[in-house]
């Protein structure tokens, strides 16, 4: 539930270097329909980064098309299919949506897990709220659905071997630090980074870090492009 102002500090810094696109996670209510979007929308080779929901859809493209993705950043996610647990809360969740009380849905059941305290807790979570609600109970339910049917994708890792960065929030607590260290250790050719200090998305809980990461994956990217064969690079 939340849009290109996720990444606004990471645009801000890395756009006057290079091209950056943001694709938003609406217009189909599966992981599959989503990632086909993303590659409608995506030039013939580019490197990827996900965070959270962006980050499972990431894992769906690499599965379609691994041959475009020149890298992959992977941002407080997880490789497995939903948890039945989890699952057993989407019901209700998209219920209460639906009835118009999404805020209350996102206030009380989501939205406090999500961040680090910190000096600028209040006002991300404020921005969070705004993107959801601006989103609205309809993309809510799409996401929910998509992310409660979404396949396992620990082969998918496994079988990617380009530059790749798993990174996340230490106090992250949807997507904790073990299920960062099982990416790390299936991407054959990853750097896994933890981010002190932060939570769910240490995009806008600590920018600075996070785009520092981002940017030293980017270069590894540019040298092994610099290397390796003009044939092969396209």
């Amino acid at each position: 539930m939340c849009d290109a102002r996720l990444f606004g500090p990471q645009i801000n810094s890395l756009s006057p270097d290079r091209p950056v696109g943001v694709v938003d996670m609406i217009g189909a209510d599966t992981v599959s329909g989503l990632a086909a979007r993303v590659l409608d929308q995506a030039p013939p080779r580019f490197a990827l980064a996900g965070l959270s929901m962006g980050g499972i859809v990431a894992m769906e493209v690499v599965r379609q098309a691994a041959q475009r993705v020149v890298g992959l950043a992977l941002m407080d996610t997880n490789p497995l299919a939903e948890a039945d647990t989890v699952r057993s809360r989407r019901g209700p969740q998209m219920a209460r949506a639906c009835a118009g009380r999404l805020y209350d849905v996102m206030r009380d059941e989501m939205k406090p897990n999500y961040l680090a305290r910190g000096p600028e807790r209040q006002n991300v979570l404020d921005l969070c709220m705004e993107m959801a609600m601006d989103l609205g109970p309809e993309v809510f339910c799409t996401q929910s659905v998509a992310l409660r049917d979404r396949p396992d994708q620990t082969d998918t890792l496994r079988n990617y071997a380009c530059p790749s960065l798993v990174l996340c929030g230490r106090e992250d607590g949807l997507c904790p630090l073990s299920r960062h260290e099982l990416m790390h250790g299936l991407l054959p050719r990853s750097t896994l980074v933890v981010i002190d200090g932060a939570g769910h998305l240490p995009c806008l809980e600590n920018p600075a870090e996070t785009t520092r990461a981002l940017r030293d994956w980017l270069k590894e990217i540019d040298h092994e492009h610099r290397t390796s064969d003009p044939a092969e690079v396209g």
